[in-house]
């Protein structure tokens, strides 16, 4: 099968749920696999008029593709009910495949997220699920199809997290986890599910510089953002790569990021799906730094190297007039989009561009010099 990665280059928000859509259009029986990450991600897709950020689904789902949430992500059962219940209500019929070794966010590790977040969070228990897991206090995806075992970890849990926990509700928690084992559109897998796929598009969640171990700690997620889990699920290095940047700098919430001091003319997008709320903050923006996009590239070993890359840059309708980005800590203006691309693309050493600058599938295209 054919495998395909989708990597953000940045903090995150660059465009990947854009491009799964938009790769998923020219396959013909694809799985979008997500293999990093959990119910943090924010994935905007417009198709065929019809707008979702996806968090617990693929970006394929609007065009039908399965999703399969492989043992490297978290779940969170509310929030997955409850996206099921939106997506249905769009005329959706979503197929979602979740590994038995995947960890299961509980309200606990919510209300302790949400108690304590200091360096930038969603609020949604991710990285406190993944604290309690490597305490051994484990619950997976598996465990919900035995009542007594679930309802067993999750009094052992509440302890871990002491006395505060017995105040916290899990009657909402215990519904939607009988919800989703009874649910036709939720199926247990144990490693990856059969369906004689033509394509394995590898979809991931947050950018390379938020990744665990070259990311800016203690700003970073807890997971590997890059090209490593995709490998280890797909058994070889045998994938095309899709790094998809903005046309600008994005980070939503708390943690360093270049550029912020400089003036800079990128539009406030209406339809930006990240806001600023109670736990991430801002949503931030800055002129795009080409240093920074190189160190991020450096740091994946197979991006780093491989022959089958390609770059995806995105937004460019939300810059008004000059394109600009910063290299060696100078500003650089650009006399076109197509000047601006192409000094992006030879810096990073990429042949295999494409643009956008629109919401839906049909605004990527190859890009071209010529026009």
């Amino acid at each position: 099968m054919k495998g395909k990665v989708v990597i953000g280059a940045g903090f995150g928000d660059e465009g990947k749920g854009l491009v799964t859509d938009w790769l998923c259009r020219s396959c013909a029986k694809p799985l979008v696999i997500r293999f990093s990450g959990g119910q943090q991600a924010g994935h905007t897709v417009v198709a065929d008029g019809v707008r979702h950020v996806f968090s617990n689904f693929g970006s394929g789902t609007l065009l039908g593709a399965p999703s399969w949430f492989s043992r490297f992500c978290t779940v969170e059962p509310v929030g997955l009910i409850t996206e099921l219940c939106a997506l249905l209500g769009k005329g959706a019929q979503p197929l979602l495949y979740i590994d038995a070794a995947c960890p299961v966010t509980t309200p606990y590790d919510i209300a302790r997220n949400r108690q304590h977040h200091p360096h930038g969070s969603c609020g949604v228990g991710f990285g406190d699920t993944l604290r309690r897991e490597e305490q051994f206090y484990s619950l997976t995806f598996g465990d919900l199809f035995y009542p007594w075992v679930l309802r067993t970890k999750l009094d052992l849990i509440c302890r871990f997290y002491g006395d505060w926990a017995n105040a916290v509700d899990v009657e909402d928690f215990l519904d939607c986890c009988a919800a989703l084992i009874g649910s036709p559109h939720v199926r247990l897998t144990r490693g990856l599910p059969e369906g004689g796929w033509s394509d394995l598009i590898y979809e991931g969640a947050q950018g390379l510089l938020l990744d665990q171990h070259f990311g800016f700690f203690p700003h970073v997620t807890r997971s590997n953002t890059g090209t490593a889990n995709a490998v280890a699920l797909h058994g070889s290095e045998e994938l095309d790569i899709y790094l998809v940047t903005r046309a600008y700098q994005t980070r939503h919430g708390d943690g360093p990021m270049s550029n912020e001091l400089l003036p800079h003319n990128i539009k406030a997008n209406p339809d930006e799906t990240n806001v600023r709320n109670t736990y991430q903050g801002t949503f931030r923006r800055s002129l795009l730094d080409l240093d920074l996009l190189e160190y991020a590239v450096s740091r994946d070993e197979l991006l780093r190297s491989s022959t089958h890359r390609h770059l995806v840059v995105t937004c460019l309708d939300h810059v008004e007039k000059e394109l600009r980005f910063t290299q060696h800590g100078r500003i650089v203006c650009c006399d076109s989009a197509d000047d601006f691309i192409a000094r992006i693309a030879g810096r990073l050493g990429f042949s295999s561009v494409f643009v956008s600058a629109g919401d839906e599938a049909g605004a990527v295209r190859p890009f071209s010099p010529a026009g």
